[in-house]
């Protein structure tokens, strides 16, 4: 890709993304990630309605009139993106590929961080650490991001969602907002993923496409697994090879589930072909009430 041509994606994606981040996301991201606590603010003078116990007995007695301290939220906060970008980030058989979705995605949450005065960081993995990009704030930073997603060829082509998981608690020592990005086609990381919940809020967004899911019937197939370069023949036409590829990928959706409800880790659902605006509304709505 020319320099010309990435320039021309970055723009287009930043002013999609950032078109919605600041009129759909804005106020939602707000409400969904609470801060850090509560940071005294100033006094003012009491006024009726107002808590006697935030009342400043210091100054009260010093211009013999009540006053009452004032708080603020502290709003500063750290977002990590976890991006899955082995083999499986490359597949989609709709309108984008996982990988193309996640970029805006990615690019929607980097924009509502900055918005609120976050910093935002980036982990690229597959089965092992492919780049870490440290948190920080401004435009020129999410658009480091954004060139980052489009570009970036990773040297491994697997999953490994333990290992990211164990490098971000290690790395990342204060407590952090932390979306995962993967179809989580993986196993054996729920403790990991309980030990990062326990000292982080994390949000595991899964991006998958329906041909995951739904075998079509149209014959011989010669497919591909994407991670390991495996090549063997499906014949779709078989009714039971559909209904073992359907119930197949039904058991390992109900253990995922499983995981993510055992270790308190809520998820976003998004599949390739659909609009993604609706499912990260409901989700920042749901935690906004909480």
């Amino acid at each position: 890709m020319s320099t010309i041509e990435l320039l021309k994606k970055v723009r287009k994606i930043e002013i999609k993304t950032k078109g919605l981040s600041n009129h759909i996301f804005s106020g939602e991201y707000h409400t969904a990630f609470k801060g850090k606590g509560m940071a005294f603010s100033e006094v003012r003078e009491y006024q009726p309605g107002d808590d006697v116990r935030s009342i400043d007995w210091n100054v009260t007695a010093r211009y013999n009139s009540p006053f009452v301290k004032v708080f603020e939220e502290e709003r500063e906060m750290t977002v990590i993106l976890l991006i899955d970008v082995s083999g499986s980030s490359d597949f989609g058989t709709q309108t984008q590929l996982k990988r193309e979705i996640a970029t805006e995605i990615a690019a929607v949450l980097s924009f509502s961080a900055i918005n609120n005065n976050d910093k935002i960081g980036v982990i690229f993995f597959s089965d092992k650490i492919e780049m870490f990009i440290p948190p920080k704030k401004g435009k020129s930073h999410i658009l480091r991001i954004i060139r980052q997603l489009i570009t970036f060829e990773s040297e491994s082509k697997k999953t490994n969602i333990e290992i990211v998981l164990k490098y971000f608690n290690n790395v990342i020592k204060k407590r952090a907002v932390c979306f995962i990005f993967s179809d989580f086609m993986d196993d054996n990381f729920e403790k990991s993923l309980k030990i990062a919940r326990n000292k982080h809020d994390i949000i595991a967004l899964r991006i998958h496409d329906e041909r995951e899911e739904i075998l079509p019937n149209v014959g011989l197939l010669k497919v591909e697994d994407s991670e390991n370069r495996e090549m063997r023949w499906i014949d779709s036409s078989n009714k039971k090879v559909r209904s073992d590829f359907n119930s197949n990928y039904r058991e390992f959706e109900k253990g995922l589930k499983q995981t993510l409800q055992s270790s308190g880790v809520d998820h976003i659902d998004i599949k390739t072909g659909k609009d993604y605006v609706k499912p990260l509304m409901n989700f920042f709505k749901n935690r906004g009430r909480r």
